[in-house]
């Protein structure tokens, strides 16, 4: 008997079987309940898969406009085909949770816009699966050698050149010849990301201007604009956000938003020997 089974049996009213006959009844939401295990991360692989505890439990709601689904390894490949098919969905992070699409998308890219009420002046910053995936977007051969690997994944989003080699779409950030890289500590986005062949254009799940969100209940409002919400329950971090440094000066950083990893971001950087971006003073 699985897990799914046994919640079924504890939750007799929620789930009544079959299912069909409620379908045909016209009953536009059934009630899931996924289960999520703050106390430790782990990585996806051969022997470890994410592990959901009893402790805390969200509702899940499935509905005619969204489907509300645990941010878990067996929902990964229906976020990859919404993403291929040019959909956005939103996806908790290791700092907060995003709205993501294909960056490579024009038509996908504009609809995060429209969803948030973001000018179109703001850049979308990008996110990869892994840490070689990087060079496909932006130019990194300035860096000394090992910074990336040390810095990421991690709650940090670096500021790099694009480079005449990046894939992507001239669309994205136009006039701007800067992207905003993340390789977040969370493997439901980062294989989301790799399977998706291509890279995801990510901004917090929120109006603009709003709080960012913890929780997928802080943006409820908006689940209806996407095709799909992840859920990876109650975000630890705060809402501070990832910590944004510019890297595009051979030997300097500059702390653009200090979010919520600035101190241990810095040692790394220090200890790499790149010295603080001083501002200049006008004259």
């Amino acid at each position: 008997m699985n897990l799914s089974t046994r919640l079924v049996e504890k939750l007799p009213g929620i789930l009544p079987a079959p299912y069909s006959p409620l379908l045909r009844k016209g009953v536009s939401e059934l009630r899931f309940f996924s289960i999520a295990n703050h106390s430790r991360r782990l990585r996806w692989g051969l022997q470890k898969k994410m592990v959901w505890s009893l402790e805390r439990a969200e509702t899940c709601v499935v509905s005619n406009s969204c489907l509300v689904h645990p941010a878990t390894e067996a929902y990964a490949q229906e976020a990859i085909e919404a993403i291929k098919s040019e959909k956005v969905i939103a996806v908790p992070t290791d700092t907060l949770y995003g709205f993501a699409c294909d960056a490579c998308s024009l038509e996908a890219v504009n609809r995060i816009y429209e969803i948030k009420g973001r000018k179109l002046t703001s850049p979308l910053a990008i996110c990869v699966g892994d840490v070689l995936d990087i060079k496909r977007v932006a130019t990194t051969n300035h860096l000394p050698h090992g910074l990336l690997d040390s810095l990421l994944p991690g709650p940090v989003t670096l500021v790099l050149q694009r480079g005449e080699s990046s894939i992507l779409e001239k669309s994205l950030n136009p006039a701007i010849d800067t992207i905003g890289v993340r390789v977040p500590d969370c493997e439901f986005i980062r294989e989301v990301s790799r399977g998706s062949g291509s890279v995801l254009a990510l901004t917090s799940a929120n109006l603009s201007g709003d709080r960012s969100s913890v929780c997928v209940r802080d943006f409820e409002n908006l689940w209806q604009h996407c095709a799909y919400v992840y859920d990876g329950g109650l975000l630890p971090s705060g809402r501070a956000g990832s910590t944004i440094v510019d890297l595009t000066n051979v030997g300097k950083y500059k702390i653009i938003r200090p979010g919520s990893a600035k101190h241990a971001t810095v040692a790394i950087l220090e200890r790499y020997l790149l010295e603080e971006e001083q501002e200049e003073e006008d004259l």
